[in-house]
């Protein structure tokens, strides 16, 4: 499976909604790894948005430098999240990237074309509006912008795109998304400028091929990641053999992913992608957590104040598939405690604790498995939030279990089925857990290894008191 993420601005730091993405894609990538099938986890950094050379403009530092500086905080979110990722693209470092943009752009020449054009332009979202506000909720008003073009032909693969769509060769999860695509492409698909003239991009981004005054539009130069970033064998590997292409992304960048990019794809004679699954935004207080509306929650300084478990895990338990999710530290910490202090690590400790006090730490033969947990359904239907509660149904039966069983009553033959039972259910719960909370996993599994365990020790700090932790 061949998993990408957005590429994102890098005008500023990352914050959560970022993680979230990533976060996303990284469960999916070691789900599948688990399974033992093959997979490549891509994410980036889009270099080449004006909104970057107007940052740098705004700090008054070069636009490289300050590409380069937010870019590596971006790649840096590797460690503190505990991300998998196989390969990292930036668009204007990459060696690869220029050269494969150019090669789309002469492909799809044959629906290029050149002519004047006006219009409102949001810099946020780097589009074309018909008319204002920005419908993404950007605060700074359009630019009236004129300028000669390049266009490409979208209208030709209207047609084509919604037959796609409805066969579902081209998947939309979920359904609310795909049916707003079709929407959008029912209506009518209109021509898109696919170029900005190189003075209003400060001279920033990659030279049309053969028109110097104008750079390829970021749009089309970032999509194109996808396929630019797989050198050698691994285009036809990932590109054109693998069976099962999917891209995450937000909401607000859906058109861009379902419906130019296919196009562009067509038009090209490429292969395009399977899956295109969407997610809702992070809000705090009600608002879209964004960089320009100053409410950009730092996901290192969440880690650094909760630890890496607490992000993921609210992040994975609290999202809906459906739906925006409003943050807040309280929410986070609430979410902690209540399942992996008092829920997920008090199960473990008191299963350990019950081994060595019963039966002198060794374990007894594996009883049956308590729950069946159905992560693979909820993860092929793009649900985050239903695959962890399938995962925390072993938390919440084991819990059950002993409260039922009560081993503490029971004979020496007794306590070695229940005790071997839920043992049994520590170790399935490490081995389903890792894809979620790659580091919680790896201290389950190693509280409950080996023929005789080792002793008792908190899993988890309860932040509600500690005031933070990990």
């Amino acid at each position: 499976m061949y998993i990408t993420t957005t590429i994102p601005y890098v005008n500023a730091r990352p914050h959560l909604g970022h993680a979230l993405e990533l976060v996303q894609a990284d469960v999916l990538a070691r789900h599948h790894r688990r399974r033992g099938e093959p997979v490549r986890f891509q994410t980036g950094t889009d270099d080449n948005s004006l909104k970057n050379v107007l940052a740098a403009e705004a700090e008054g530092v070069p636009v490289r430098e300050l590409v380069d500086r937010n870019a590596a905080a971006f790649e840096g979110l590797r460690g503190p999240l505990d991300l998998s990722f196989d390969s990292f693209i930036r668009t204007s470092a990459h060696a690869g990237h220029r050269a494969g943009v150019e090669r789309i752009w002469e492909a799809t020449r044959h629906d290029l074309y050149q002519r004047h054009y006006e219009g409102l332009y949001c810099v946020g979202c780097e589009q074309f509006y018909p008319e204002g506000p920005c419908p993404d909720g950007h605060e700074a008003p359009l630019q009236h912008v004129s300028e000669e073009n390049w266009f490409f032909r979208l209208s030709r693969y209207q047609d084509v795109l919604s037959e796609l769509i409805r066969s579902g060769r081209l998947r939309i999860e979920p359904v609310a998304r795909r049916n707003e695509v079709l929407a959008f492409i029912e209506a009518g698909l209109d021509d898109i400028s696919i170029s900005r003239s190189a003075a209003r991009a400060r001279g920033w981004g990659i030279p049309v091929p053969g028109d110097p005054s104008q750079v390829v539009y970021v749009w089309w130069d970032a999509l194109a990641n996808y396929i630019t970033a797989l050198e050698g064998d691994d285009y036809g590997r990932w590109w054109v053999s693998e069976p099962r292409k999917v891209h995450l992304m937000g909401k607000g960048v859906i058109r861009f992913h379902a419906v130019y990019w296919p196009a562009m794809l067509l038009s090209a004679g490429e292969p395009l992608p399977t899956g295109i699954f969407v997610h809702d935004y992070l809000t705090v207080k009600g608002r879209k957590i964004s960089k320009s509306a100053g409410n950009a929650a730092d996901p290192l300084a969440l880690v650094d104040a909760y630890g890496v478990d607490a992000v993921r895990w609210w992040l994975l338990r609290e999202v809906p598939r459906v739906g925006d999710a409003d943050f807040t530290e309280e929410r986070l910490i609430a979410r902690a405690d209540e399942d992996l202090a008092n829920g997920l690590g008090n199960l473990v400790n008191r299963v350990v604790t019950m081994v060595h006090r019963f039966l002198d730490g060794h374990v007894p033969p594996a009883g049956e498995a308590l729950v069946e947990v159905p992560v693979d359904e909820a993860l092929e239907a793009f649900d985050f939030r239903r695959a962890a509660m399938a995962v925390w149904a072993i938390v919440e039966e084991a819990n059950k279990y002993v409260e039922r069983t009560q081993p503490w009553r029971q004979t020496r033959a007794q306590q070695e089925v229940s005790l071997g039972t839920l043992v049994h259910a520590c170790r399935e719960l490490a081995v389903q857990l890792e894809p979620f909370l790659p580091t919680a996993a790896a201290r389950v599994a190693a509280a409950v290894d080996g023929e005789r365990l080792p002793g008792p020790e908190p899993l988890f700090r309860r932040l509600a008191r500690a005031g933070a932790g990990g």
